[in-house]
């Protein structure tokens, strides 16, 4: 085969970011958004800058350093050091220029001996009550405290205490404060602290969380969590944001105390979820030091949650496996062999089944923790190497609703909007989803939008934290039933077209008028009032009818705009791909499609799960979301990779499962995922894994599908990758290697090795010659490249020759992508999964803020401080009915299996309903789900089981994991195996 000849930027030419450690600008205080600009005199110095703009700003960017303590351009000015006093020709005394505006003819002198003695008895009074330990101090070389003591010039401080008194001048002091150590990733030592309120304000301003405040008065002023308590114990979510902020080591990351200051640092993009982060990871040699959140960043704009910015260590944890490993049989002990034997063993088992069973009788899953390059190379060695379409990802059990539903709708299956649109949003629905514990970085801009003014309605089963939080409370909490999505949506539209919200304009212009008019025929049916769903979704009808309105309106008179945020709350249901239609068609009937601060937004779980879908991980589709029946596609892959391709679609994930154990699927390559434990039903998975004659898993740990496996290839960490994510809102970021692959072998090096093994050549070396490739076969990829991605930091597809050069940040600006947008009809029914007397309680599931997906990451950090267990919450009421008290085991049995927790009796989940995570595959949470699923999609419905909770007396057997011993005697293995 010829490899495709398609332009490849020369790897030597690619600029690496930050290679060496460069500190980022801080200009003291944010940007002005005026348009307008002023022109003034700074030191002599003309000086042009928008309307508004601080004198710290307009100083620091004409090149001038203001001395400052307090003031930082990611916080508002404050004004408190009194460092940055500055002169103003024909005004009286120092004004602080943090707190200054620039104002058209002003003469502005930022240093003169008067301000020198100012600013140097401030900092005399700062460093009396400081240790004067600078070269012991983990902040040493990284303090801003003792960089600006040199910038103002102190030579000595008259007032001290003890031995330091000078000149007899003593004083008081906060020097023998005790540290707090309670968290495990940062130490809080008061007898540092200058009062500047910087990590009080961040907390504040950036985070939301307000869990700092100053306690005390005067010179007994200290920064606090909470009333005075631990950090461990206060409100703190350990984003990090206070310690970023810090000027000096009073709050220090513990991993610097450790390892000292970094030496370079390398810009990268977290592994976790949607958001998308842009970090510095700060290193000694090829050690982390440090992850710091990238100010450029476009998705996090230098801000970070307690994963991204702390939970790191796991890449360099104890259980990481290095070496590949082969058995026979999953009862026998695995044994190490080289990469060689592995690959080739691997390879004969793949062509062996194929031979004996035939070609489609193997596939492959790919990740969406892997890079775009490594899944698409999966996808094409499932397709070219052993010449099936049986490919299948993650997005299959998650967002695989989106596609549909936005793709049927709009015609294109992602987000339509940034994250930095919702500043630009009035009216906010969130449905189906909790940003505070899935998507942190994105909640802080929400939150900070909504304290601002935007209006917020929130639908969902419990009362997530969105609905009451420190400064916001949400005007409308549609508390529906969990599987009464699309009834509680319909109903919304009934109100809209019912009373006259419809924006008649918008949707002439844009919309298809034949599906509108029949959608509007549809929702305007009695049966679809808010009435008439109430006693199915639970939700008072009058609050149907004030969300609709609100929502319609936008806010502001009815001239503002609305936006739709939703998670896995919407699509992990029987009728996902039909919510996600209802979703679609509220946003196009009241226009609110298209322009900043409105759109539909599918808030994404894993950090690369759009990638992993726009890189062709379907069985029906090809990168670009190409169906494989098209001919003319088809000849264009056929032509890069050298083959012909099977037109039909292949197998998802549950046919898979189904094939295996009806004996006609007989091996599976699995990327970086773990469906043993992540996909529902899990004695089906196990059943199915275990009928399968090989099973290779390529993972960093021994997961729990790993159990099941005849070959393991060792993974890398996103720290050993390189190449590219993408996020929620397409955003394309480079992820940049900052160590080496601890196995020897990069992901997309032992993709490339097992289909050389196969016998089908790929001689890539490096990850941008692939994306140059994608880019070659892929129309909306066209302008992607990896120089360009170094060049603008990231870009966003659609990207080509008729998009700007980064791409497309707001989707279907003057026309949907298929045209017309199409309305479709969103008939409610009712799912399978109904209470009984047997079953009188509906589970449903979601995720905490301090771990992620199956766990087999953040369980492996400190993060588990916060929660080790899942737990099982039920409302007082039910609690009481069964006797239960909190933090009693209680177990939970459904038609699909049974399961053992500990309780949290809260009122956050309704009567009828109880709740539970899926971070600790000792939970078997996924034991009890079933394999009920969306009825276009085959999404598995995590979000309604049907259950019954009782008290029990102690863990039960069957909540561990089932040992190979165990899995004989329940006969979960097949013959073969034995």
């Amino acid at each position: 085969m010829n490899h495709p000849v398609i332009p490849i930027q020369a790897i030597s030419t690619i600029r690496t970011l930050d290679a060496c450690r460069q500190p980022e600008i801080d200009r003291g205080t944010p940007a002005s958004r005026a348009t307008e600009t002023v022109t003034l005199s700074i030191d002599g110095f003309q000086v042009t800058v928008p309307q508004g703009t601080s004198l710290m700003r307009a100083a620091i960017d004409a090149g001038i350093q203001v001395p400052k303590l307090c003031a930082t351009d990611s916080l508002e000015p404050f004004g408190s050091c009194r460092l940055c006093l500055v002169e103003i020709e024909g005004r009286r005394g120092t004004p602080a220029s943090c707190t200054t505006p620039a104002e058209a003819g002003m003469t502005v002198r930022t240093q003169s001996p008067r301000l020198q003695k100012l600013r140097q008895g401030v900092m005399e009074l700062y460093l009396s009550d400081h240790p004067l330990d600078c070269l012991t101090c983990a902040a040493n070389g990284d303090c801003e405290l003792q960089t600006q003591a040199g910038v103002v010039g102190v030579r000595n401080v008259r007032y001290g205490v003890g031995d330091r008194a000078v000149a007899g001048i003593t004083g008081r002091h906060h020097l023998a404060h005790a540290k707090d150590e309670s968290n495990p990733y940062f130490t809080y030592d008061p007898s540092k602290c200058i009062v500047c309120n910087r990590c009080v304000r961040a907390c504040e301003e950036v985070q939301g969380t307000f869990a700092l405040t100053i306690s005390g008065r005067g010179f007994e002023s200290r920064v606090s969590p909470g009333m005075d308590e631990p950090f461990m114990q206060s409100e703190c979510v350990s984003c990090g944001a206070c310690v970023q902020a810090c000027p000096t080591a009073t709050l220090t990351e513990k991993t610097v105390i450790e390892l000292g200051q970094p030496e370079h640092s390398v810009i990268t993009t977290c592994a976790y979820c949607g958001v998308g982060c842009s970090f510095k990871a700060e290193m000694k040699g090829t050690q982390v030091v440090r992850m710091l959140p990238w100010k450029d960043g476009k998705a996090n704009e230098g801000h970070s949650c307690i994963k991204g910015r702390f939970a790191w260590g796991y890449a360099t944890h104890k259980d990481r496996l290095t070496r590949p490993m082969i058995r026979d049989k999953i009862t026998d002990p695995w044994r190490e062999v080289s990469w060689d034997e592995a690959l080739s063993h691997a390879a004969g088992e793949f062509r062996r089944i194929q031979s004996t069973y035939g070609r489609d009788s193997v596939g492959g899953i790919t990740s969406s923790r892997c890079t775009n390059e490594e899944t698409y190379l999966v996808q094409k060695l499932i397709r070219a190497a052993f010449g099936t379409n049986n490919v299948d990802t993650c997005a299959r059990v998650c967002h695989s609703p989106t596609g549909y539903g936005l793709g049927q709708t709009y015609g294109t299956s992602a987000g339509t909007q940034t994250f930095k649109s919702v500043e630009h949003t009035d009216v906010v629905m969130v449905i189906g989803a909790n940003p505070s514990e899935g998507h942190p970085v994105f909640a802080s801009r929400l939150k900070k939008r909504l304290r601002q003014g935007a209006r917020l309605i929130v639908v969902d089963p419990r009362r997530i934290d969105l609905v009451d939080a420190p400064h916001i409370k949400a005007d409308f909490h549609l508390q529906l039933k969990p599987g009464t999505n699309v009834a509680v949506i319909t109903a919304l539209a009934h109100v809209i077209v019912t009373e006259g919200l419809v924006n008649e304009a918008y949707v002439a212009e844009r919309c298809d008028p034949k599906s509108f008019q029949q959608w509007r025929e549809f929702v305007s049916k009695p049966e679809n009032s808010p009435e008439a769903f109430e006693q199915v979704s639970g939700v008072p009808a009058e609050l149907v009818r004030g969300a609709a309105r609100l929502y319609a309106g936008g806010g502001r008179g009815g001239q503002g705009n609305s936006a739709i945020f939703y998670g896995l709350g919407v699509t992990e249901h029987a009728q996902g791909s039909t919510m996600v239609i209802g979703i679609a068609n509220l946003a196009m009937a009241c226009g609110m499609v298209g322009r900043e601060g409105v759109g539909v937004n599918p808030l994404r779980g894993q950090n690369n799960v759009q990638g992993s879908c726009d890189m062709g991980s379907f069985p029906h589709e090809l990168p670009g979301y190409r169906h494989i029946s098209d001919s003319t596609v088809r000849s264009q892959f056929e032509a890069a990779w050298g083959v012909t391709l099977n037109p039909e679609p292949g197998l998802r994930i549950p046919n898979m499962l189904d094939a295996a154990l009806e004996g006609s699927f007989k091996a599976l390559y699995v990327q970086g995922e773990d469906p043993a434990q992540s996909d529902p039903n899990t004695q089906h998975v196990a059943a199915a894994l275990s009928a399968m004659e090989c099973v290779v898993v390529q993972d960093i740990f021994l997961n729990e599908t790993a159990k099941y496996a005849h070959v393991f290839l060792p993974g890398a960490s996103f720290l050993e990758k390189d190449g590219t994510f993408t996020n929620a809102e397409r955003r394309i970021s480079r992820v940049r290697q900052v160590m080496p692959p601890l196995s020897g072998k990069a992901d997309w090096e032992v993709t490339q090795a097992f289909a050389n093994a196969l016998g089908y050549p790929m001689h890539y070396s490096h990850p941008s010659q692939i994306m140059d490739e994608i880019a070659a076969l892929t129309p909306s990829f066209a302008g992607v490249s990896f120089e360009k991605i170094e060049r603008l930091g990231s870009v966003q597809w659609p990207c080509n020759e008729t998009t700007d050069e980064a791409g497309t940040a707001i989707m279907h600006v003057d026309r949907f992508v298929r045209g017309k947008g199409r309305f479709l009809p969103t008939q409610y029914v009712a799912t399978d999964e109904k209470v009984t007397r047997r079953f009188p309680l509906i589970l449903t599931t979601g995720r905490v803020l301090s771990q992620y997906n199956v766990g087999a990451q953040t369980r492996r950090t400190e993060n588990s401080r916060w929660h080790e267990e899942d737990r099982l919450e039920i409302h007082p009421h039910d609690a009481e009915e069964r006797g239960v008290q909190n933090g009693d085991w209680v177990g939970i049995t459904s038609r699909a299996g049974e399961t053992v927790l500990r309780a949290t009796v809260t009122e956050r989940v309704q009567p009828g309903v109880v709740y539970t995570t899926f971070h600790f595959p000792e939970s078997g949470a996924n034991v009890i789900t079933t394999d009920s699923s969306d009825w276009a999609t085959n999404c598995p419905e995590y979000k309604v089981t049907a259950v019954q909770v009782a008290r029990v007396t102690q863990p039960a057997r069957w909540q561990r994991d089932f040992s190979d011993f165990d899995r004989l005697q329940h006969g979960l293995l097949p013959e073969h195996a034995r």
